[in-house]
């Protein structure tokens, strides 16, 4: 199948093109938010091809997988057409948290197929008619890099001092005080002077994708503190790499971070003892992060991931 969709999340899309079909991203001279083109920072197969949007009506076009509510006047405008759609939900709701009454933008979209990468999200998106149906992340696994020989923590996030309480940048204080933290993402320049925490029990780091994974591995623990966003794929990694992860019992963290792959709780007091727990006893970290590892590889696989949606491409493409 010949397949277009915008470059618009990067670990999930590295992910996605490891199938056996040819990928058309949209590419523009300044490759902006609808025309990033290929990756820089993640291997891309050569099955992804760049297309520049004047060349679209030219190419046999499979599927479209529709990511933000205007790709589909895009398509419109840049296809003339309508190939059969996949609306790919990342995200739960946003706004105010837990109101399931939330419409979803692929709601009423003539043919389209909803795809949401969590339960959580399914149930409490409002998508009126539409089918929808959950293919949950698959992941390229890294390896068992883990290490933990650094008595630190790690935390991975993009632009938290932006998002704030969304991804949980106010508990980092008190999870500094239980561990130094090296908080990896961008946009994490100055975090520490931000939220008040002593420079040298919180760091800022910007890595590739190759970088990140390593220097993870290093960590003792992995800490998760996002109040309110989709199932993080930096959370699935670390437990691929062989992490022990402390989170909260939030959105679709409970289903993904089973006992015994570490500690998931909403007391604030619980995790940031974990935490100390983790730090202290190298082998009880050892332990819970082989845990880890095996959970994300059961039910997080790659191979997984993509026999999901390649039955749900085939059925689309009909």
């Amino acid at each position: 199948m010949r397949i277009l969709l915008w470059h618009v999340h990067g670990s999930w899309t590295t992910a996605f093109v490891q199938g056996p079909h040819t990928y058309l991203v949209p590419v523009t001279p300044d490759r902006g938010p609808d025309g990033l083109g290929r990756a820089r920072t993640w291997d891309w197969p050569d099955s992804v091809v760049e297309v520049p949007p004047e060349r679209l009506r030219d190419e046999e076009i499979d599927v479209v997988v529709l990511q933000r509510p205007h790709e589909l006047a895009l398509v419109d405008r840049w296809l003339g057409r309508r190939p059969p759609l996949v609306y790919l939900e990342h995200n739960a709701p946003h706004g105010s948290p837990g109101v399931p009454d939330t419409r979803h933008p692929a709601a009423g979209i003539p043919g389209a197929t909803l795809v949401h990468v969590t339960h959580f999200n399914r149930l409490m998106w409002d998508a009126g008619s539409t089918p929808s149906t959950v293919i949950e992340h698959g992941i390229v696994d890294p390896g068992p890099l883990w290490t933990g020989e650094l008595e630190r923590a790690a935390v991975a996030v993009n632009e938290p001092l932006r998002r704030g309480r969304t991804t949980g940048t106010d508990l980092l204080p008190a999870f500094a005080e239980a561990a130094p933290l090296d908080v990896f993402g961008m946009g994490t320049e100055g975090l520490a002077d931000r939220l008040g925490i002593p420079a040298e029990r919180c760091r800022s780091h910007e890595l590739t994708q190759a970088e990140l994974h390593t220097a993870m591995a290093r960590r003792r623990v992995y800490v998760h503190p996002v109040r309110w966003t989709s199932l993080g794929l930096s959370l699935l990694e670390a437990m691929h790499l062989g992490m022990p992860v402390v989170a909260l019992a939030t959105t679709e963290v409970t289903e993904a971070v089973p006992p015994g792959a570490g500690v998931v709780s909403n007391r604030i007091e619980e995790l940031t003892d974990a935490v100390r727990d983790f730090l202290a006893d190298p082998l009880h970290a050892r332990m819970a992060g082989e845990g880890a590892r095996a959970a994300a590889l059961a039910r997080y696989g790659l191979s997984r991931f993509l026999d999901d949606w390649e039955r749900l491409l085939k059925e689309v493409a009909r």
